[in-house]
């Protein structure tokens, strides 16, 4: 018998990383397990995709030049501080293939997005973790993070967090950049959920990346216009940055119909994003309060659209919360995969007025029995 092919080192025991969003393989599911634009895409989505059919016979172009401009002229960012991915996930893989090498200390969050970990890992990147408190209502204590920031290759920061639905205030991560930039340490921001929280404008750091020689934003159209399978994502940093990390993307990652779509959204449909926003913030402390009155542990009104509640005080953990409310034809995330603290944690989305109560009567029936 020949002897195996053995991978690098690294991938020795690795495990695929646990996402949410898997009701669509049910059926008479609704997906709360996600954390998307619950309207869904614009209505001429369909029309969007079919105008850019004609263009490819041919390869698509690779430097996405119509579609930087674009997004260059809606986020006030000059054109070569501008990277285009399939999905931000495409932006957080590159971003350890062009600067980490084996040893070196990446500073996360948990629980945060699971990505971020991963592709660490996959480079040989060793990971310092950061554990968000409860106490502290699982928010970044920038005092503390700077500190263990000292000498690390690289922090993350996602906001709002993954799946805890907190959001950062923007002096507070500009405190952070700041402080990092002196040392050298890269600030990874993931932004890709920020566009469906009110006041994004206020809070996001994508137009101030040509400030700073360590910061990366990435972004995404995945959750804003609910297309996840459409890869859009884009990421922003100064032009040093870009092009280097340009070395690394994959050629023709972004195909004709993704960049059509993109160039379309983006020119002219990001009030949709801001409406559906709006809606959502509105229908967060209707669903907030009414599962609070129902003895359901919702806790306050999320920064976000998105909660991430124990289920303990219901004395049941994750799992079989989830089961239960499967059983009612909703789906919740689980966020054990987040690790052992967190086998008590689901996650779960807002929606609109209709869905939410549907979500509602099932908590309903399972802490009252109807």
């Amino acid at each position: 018998m020949r002897g195996r092919i053995l991978p690098r080192e690294e991938l020795s025991g690795l495990p695929k990383t646990v996402h949410g969003g898997q009701a669509w393989k049910l059926e008479d599911v609704e997906d709360y397990s996600h954390n998307l634009n619950p309207f869904g895409p614009p209505d001429d989505l369909a029309e969007i995709i079919a105008s850019a059919v004609g263009d490819i016979g041919h390869y698509p172009d690779d430097s996405c030049a119509e579609l930087k401009d674009t997004i260059s002229k809606a986020f006030n960012v000059s054109v070569d501080c501008i990277t285009v991915g399939a999905g931000s996930s495409d932006i957080i893989r590159n971003v350890p293939n062009t600067f980490y090498r084996p040893g070196d200390r990446i500073l996360l969050s948990r629980p945060s997005f699971a990505e971020y970990a991963q592709q660490t890992r996959i480079v040989g990147g060793s990971i310092d973790w950061n554990d968000l408190s409860e106490d502290n209502d699982f928010r970044l204590d920038a005092d503390s993070f700077i500190q263990r920031a000292q000498g690390a290759k690289a922090v993350y920061i996602c906001n709002p967090n993954n799946p805890t639905g907190r959001v950062e205030p923007r002096d507070k991560i500009v405190s952070i950049v700041r402080e990092c930039e002196e040392t050298g340490t890269l600030v990874f921001l993931d932004e890709t959920l920020l566009e469906l929280v009110p006041g994004y404008a206020d809070v996001t750091l994508s137009s101030m990346v040509g400030r700073f020689s360590n910061l990366i934003v990435a972004s995404s159209l995945t959750k804003s216009f609910a297309i996840p399978g459409i890869r859009i994502g884009f990421g922003f940093s100064n032009p040093d940055i870009i092009t280097e990390m340009e070395k690394v993307r994959m050629t023709w990652n972004v195909g004709q119909i993704e960049q059509t779509v993109a160039n379309v959204l983006i020119r002219d449909r990001m009030d949709y994003v801001d409406d559906a926003a709006a809606a959502m913030a509105t229908e967060s402390e209707v669903m907030n309060t009414s599962l609070n009155e129902l003895g359901f542990p919702a806790g306050p009104v999320s920064d976000s659209f998105f909660y991430f509640s124990s289920v303990r005080p219901l004395g049941m953990d994750a799992g079989e919360f989830k089961k239960k409310m499967l059983a009612r034809g909703i789906m919740v995330r689980d966020c054990s995969s987040f690790g052992e603290r967190f086998k008590d944690y689901i996650r779960y989305s807002v929606k609109d007025r209709d869905r939410n109560c549907r979500f509602i009567a099932a908590v309903d029936s399972i802490i009252n029995g109807r």
